[in-house]
C-alpha cells in the first residue's frame, strides 16, 4: 500500500473517532486524536493534573527532522481520565450533601441555579468512559507518529498493576491496533497484545509506581508539598472563598472547600463521554483557573519533582531502565541496583527484552513527574531557582514546565532516537505532550536534540545509586558528606559538584579527576 493511501485512511481514522453516537444522535467529542481536548481551552488547561491530555505549545516542530530516520520509540503515559480516589469521592459527597443542607433553595440561582438540583454520583478511581476513549486515541496517534516503526512491529508493553493503569493499556493497545489493521486493511493476528503487569503491592519494586523508599514516602521530605500548596492556597484562594460563601450563604466553606469546588469542573467534565464542560467550571474566572492550576503544579514538583530533593530519585529505576533500552546495553540496569528496579523481571530477557524498536510504559502522574526530574528534563531550578510559594509562574517562563502540561490525564512521553544523514551519531530527542523539551544538559541542538553517546547520556542523569563501579559514581569522589547538587556542564566533559561539607568540585566528567 502507497504512503499516500495509508496517509488517507490515517485521517479518516482520525475523523471517526471524534465523534460518538448516543441512539440516533450523533455527539461531537471535545476530545481529538491529533490534539487532545480542545474545548474551552482557557480553563480546561489549567486544571493541573486534572487537565485532560492536550497538545502542548512547542517552540520546535515535533515532526521528524528532514534527512532523519526514527528507529527507537519509547512512550511513558499515565493512565487516562478516572473518577476521583475512594477518599475524596466521599469528601466531594459530602460537602454536596452540606451545601444542599445548609443554603436556602432560593440562594441557587445564576451560575450556582444548577445546584439545587445537582446529584453527586461520580464512582472512584476507575477510568470514565471519556478516559478509555483517550487512551484509544492514544494509541492511534502513537501509531501514526511512528508509522514506519508500527507497521513492522508492536510495542513491548508494560503497566502497573493499578486497575486504571492496566485498563489505559489495554485501550492504548486496542487504539494502536484499530490503526494498524486499518493501514494493513487486516487483523492483527498478535492482537491483542501481551501486556507485562508489575505489582503494586508493599514491598514490590516497581519503577512504574513509587512507595518503596521509607525516607520519601514517610521522612521529612513528604511534607514539602503540603507546605508550599498551603501558602499559596493561602494567596489565592480568600477571595473566591469570599466569594463563594457569599453565593451559598450557610455553607460556610473553608479554603479546603473551596479547592473541592474547583475540583469538581474537572471531574464532572471528564465524567461526560463527550467531556462537555461542567457548570462547576463557571463558577470561577480563567485567572482563578490559572491560579489553580499553579496549586496544582506547586503539589507535583514539590511533591515529586525537582523540588523535593528526594522526588528524582523515584524516577532513576525508569531512567536506568531508559537507558538500557537505548543502548541495548543492560549494565544500565545493573548499576542501578539499589532502586525501583525490579531484577527478577529486568534481568531476564523474556521480560526486560533489549534490543526492540518500540516501548509502552503505562504508569501514574506523580511517577511520571520523578522520571522527568530524573533525566533533568525541566531544569528550572538551575535556570529560575525553586518554584515560589506566593507569586504565579506560567508555564511558559519555566521552560514548559506545569502539572497541566506535563502529566495531565493521558499525559505521555515519548524519547526517540533517529539516525540522521551528516550526522557521526544517533540523535536522541524528547517530547512530552507534544512539546518538544531539548534535552539540556549536553547542549542540544537547535531542533532539541542531542548526540547519542551512551555513557555521556548516563552521566546527565540524576544520582544513581548501585554497588557496581561506573563513571558516574566515580565523579562524586573527593566529598566527605552528601552530595546535595550536580551540573554537567554543557559540553558534557566537566562536573561541577556541591556537598552539605560545604565544598564545591569540579571534575572530569569521564575519568573523575579533579580540576
Amino acid at each position: 500500500m502507497s504512503l499516500s493511501k495509508l496517509t488517507v485512511i490515517f485521517a479518516l481514522l482520525i475523523l471517526n473517532v471524534n465523534s460518538y453516537q448516543r441512539g440516533n444522535v450523533e455527539f461531537q467529542s471535545c476530545d481529538t486524536v491529533q490534539h487532545g481536548f480542545q474545548c474551552s481551552t482557557s480553563i480546561s488547561h489549567n486544571w493541573g493534573q486534572y487537565s485532560p491530555y492536550f497538545s502542548v505549545p512547542s517552540n520546535i516542530s515535533v515532526s521528524v527532522p528532514g534527512q532523519c530516520r526514527v528507529n527507537f520509540a519509547q512512550i511513558l503515559s499515565r493512565h487516562a481520565a478516572r473518577d476521583p480516589t475512594a477518599s475524596k469521592t466521599a469528601e466531594y459527597s459530602a460537602l454536596i450533601s452540606r451545601i444542599h443542607q445548609s443554603v436556602p433553595s432560593t440562594s441557587f440561582k445564576g451560575d450556582y441555579a444548577f445546584l439545587a438540583n445537582y446529584t453527586y454520583a461520580l464512582g472512584a478511581d476507575q477510568l470514565t468512559a471519556f478516559g478509555q476513549q483517550e487512551m484509544i486515541n492514544s494509541g492511534i496517534k502513537f501509531f501514526g507518529q511512528y508509522q514506519d516503526l508500527s507497521l513492522r512491529y508492536t510495542p513491548f508493553i508494560r503497566s502497573s498493576s493499578e486497575e486504571r493503569v492496566v485498563q489505559s493499556a489495554q485501550n492504548f493497545s486496542q487504539g494502536f491496533h484499530t490503526a494498524r489493521s486499518a493501514s494493513k486493511n487486516a487483523s492483527d493476528p498478535n492482537y491483542p497484545y501481551s501486556i507485562l503487569i508489575i505489582s503494586e503491592a508493599t514491598g514490590s519494586n516497581n519503577t512504574l509506581n513509587h512507595g518503596l523508599c521509607a525516607a520519601f514516602e514517610e521522612g521529612p521530605d513528604s511534607k514539602i508539598s503540603d507546605s508550599a500548596q498551603a501558602e499559596w492556597a493561602a494567596t489565592f484562594v480568600p477571595p473566591i472563598q469570599a466569594r463563594l460563601r457569599n453565593n451559598l450563604p450557610g455553607a460556610n466553606l473553608t479554603q479546603k472547600d473551596t479547592i473541592d469546588m474547583m475540583d469538581l469542573c474537572p471531574f464532572n467534565t471528564v465524567a461526560s463521554p463527550s467531556g462537555a464542560l461542567s457548570p462547576f467550571c463557571n463558577l470561577f474566572t480563567q485567572s482563578e483557573w490559572e491560579q489553580y492550576d499553579y496549586y496544582r503544579t506547586l503539589g507535583e514538583y514539590y511533591g515529586f519533582g525537582e523540588g523535593n530533593p528526594l522526588g528524582p530519585t523515584q524516577g532513576v529505576g525508569w531512567a536506568g531502565e531508559l537507558l538500557a533500552r537505548l543502548t541495548g546495553q543492560q549494565k544500565f540496569v545493573r548499576a542501578t541496583l539499589s532502586t525501583s528496579i525490579n531484577h527478577t523481571l529486568d534481568d531476564d530477557p523474556a521480560t526486560f527484552p533489549l534490543g526492540l524498536p518500540l516501548y509502552a510504559d503505562f504508569s501514574h502522574d506523580s511517577d511520571i513527574t520523578s522520571a522527568l526530574a530524573a533525566i533533568g528534563l525541566y531544569n528550572t531550578s538551575q535556570t529560575n531557582g525553586l518554584l515560589p510559594n506566593n507569586t504565579l509562574k506560567a508555564a511558559t517562563a519555566l521552560g514548559g514546565y506545569s502539572a497541566s502540561w506535563t502529566v495531565p490525564f493521558a499525559a505521555r512521553l515519548y524519547v526517540e532516537k533517529m539516525t540522521c544523514q551528516d550526522e557521526p551519531e544517533d540523535l536522541v530527542r524528547a517530547i512530552v505532550n507534544d512539546r518538544v523539551v531539548p534535552l539540556q544538559n549536553c547542549g542540544a541542538d537547535a531542533l532539541g536534540r542531542k548526540l547519542f553517546e551512551g555513557e555521556k547520556l548516563y552521566v546527565t542523569m540524576k544520582p544513581m545509586i548501585g554497588d557496581d563501579r561506573n563513571t558516574y559514581l566515580q565523579t562524586h569522589e573527593g566529598h566527605q558528606g552528601i552530595v546535595t547538587a550536580v551540573v554537567l556542564t554543557r559540553d558534557c566533559k566537566r562536573l561541577v559538584s556541591g556537598s552539605n561539607d560545604r565544598t564545591v568540585r569540579l571534575q572530569d566528567a569521564e575519568s573523575g579527576t579533579l580540576q
